[in-house]
């Protein structure tokens, strides 16, 4: 940590005072972080719900400390910087994904991993080395390290710029680094929040894209974000010897990995093919496959994105024009409680957006 430009102040959130109770969630005051001389302290406009949110908050991830204050899709506009901070101002618009701190001095934070670095910070539920537990987007401040946010382009709107931030980044991710684009088979396996996403950067980003769905219940939306084809596959018991030798790469983005039976899915891919997870399922799940379906193959798990990476995936959303399908609700304790509750049921065609900021946290 450098000096402290601030001290800390009094912030509000719509909190999870108990696993158990984590559908009812409160209003609370709580107190920031420190603002140290690379940090900013931004205003927030709106926050998108991701599966982790629902994952942390219910518990399904261990234990917290609390009051705990998820959300790390979060639009605002910086209202104060550090003595030390260079790229921003106040005013600007900024994203902020999973991630509010590295060391940004090791070989990972140099070669644009942030994520894998051993001193991370998540956005919120995360200890700083000054003993601080981090806050997230469901409150109406937050104070990270500057160069965690990111400055959204004018054309994308706030509440479709939200989800991007983390789920968003998340698809985009596996899609840049396994070479997606044109002349290039892509499949994305679970047509859900992060899934729909993926869908429409695959297409975007110039691939013959695939939407992989256990029944044919999306079809019609899978095919409006621009899916080439689409794969009911409990529907068509033989889709892997259909689609055999078919893929150049399969992003797994499903919420869950019990249902996906890793010993047909390889025998889709194309000698050298990639089949890549986003998936962070309940702790008590595990992957069965037998060795030999892995021969040319290979199967991996991909966690955020960096920050270049945030920036190359806004640029392509900005250029393009790219609109995933959000769901807006004002932010209160009924909000929140609804949006938990639909999010467990997957009552939701895509993401969700929390808004009106300004009329809660002024109360």
């Amino acid at each position: 940590m450098t000096n402290i430009t601030a001290p800390p102040r009094k912030f509000q959130g719509i909190a999870v005072l108990d696993h158990k109770d984590w559908k009812n969630p409160k209003k609370v005051e709580f107190e920031s972080k420190n603002l140290y001389d690379y940090d900013v302290e931004v205003k927030i406009e709106c926050c998108g719900v991701c599966g982790s949110d629902i994952h942390t908050a219910s518990g399904h991830w261990g234990e917290t400390k609390k009051p705990l204050v998820v959300g790390h899709e979060i639009i605002g506009t910086v209202t104060q910087i550090g003595s030390q901070c260079n790229e921003l101002k106040v005013g600007d618009r900024v994203g902020i994904g999973a991630q509010v701190f590295s060391c940004l001095e090791c070989d990972r934070c140099k070669s644009d991993n942030e994520p894998y670095c051993p001193k991370t910070v998540n956005t919120y539920r995360k200890d700083y080395t000054d003993g601080y537990n981090s806050k997230g987007g469901y409150a109406d401040y937050i104070r990270l390290h500057e160069h965690f946010a990111v400055p959204i382009p004018e054309n994308i709107p706030s509440h479709l710029a939200a989800p991007l931030m983390c789920g968003g980044v998340t698809a985009f991710s596996p899609l840049l680094r396994n070479g997606c684009g044109p002349g290039k088979k892509v499949g994305i396996m679970g047509i859900g929040g992060i899934g729909h996403m993926g869908l429409i950067f695959a297409k975007a980003m110039g691939a013959e894209t695939f939407a992989i769905s256990r029944s044919s219940a999306k079809k019609e939306d899978a095919i409006k974000m621009g899916a080439d084809h689409f794969i009911a596959t409990k529907e068509e018991p033989d889709w892997a010897t259909k689609y055999f030798d078919t893929f150049d790469l399969i992003v797994v983005c499903s919420n869950s990995l019990t249902d996906i039976d890793f010993n047909v899915v390889p025998r889709t891919m194309k000698v050298g093919g990639k089949i890549v997870s986003i998936c962070v399922p309940e702790q008590h799940e595990v992957m069965n496959l037998k060795p030999f379906g892995l021969i040319g193959v290979s199967i991996s798990n991909s966690a955020l994105g960096g920050i270049n990476e945030i920036k190359q995936m806004l640029d392509l959303v900005s250029k393009k024009n790219l609109k995933i399908w959000v769901e807006t609700i004002p932010i209160s304790e009924k909000g929140v409680k609804e949006v938990f509750e639909r999010m467990e049921k997957g009552d939701v065609r895509y993401r969700f957006t929390l808004t009106d900021y300004d009329k809660e946290f002024s109360k």
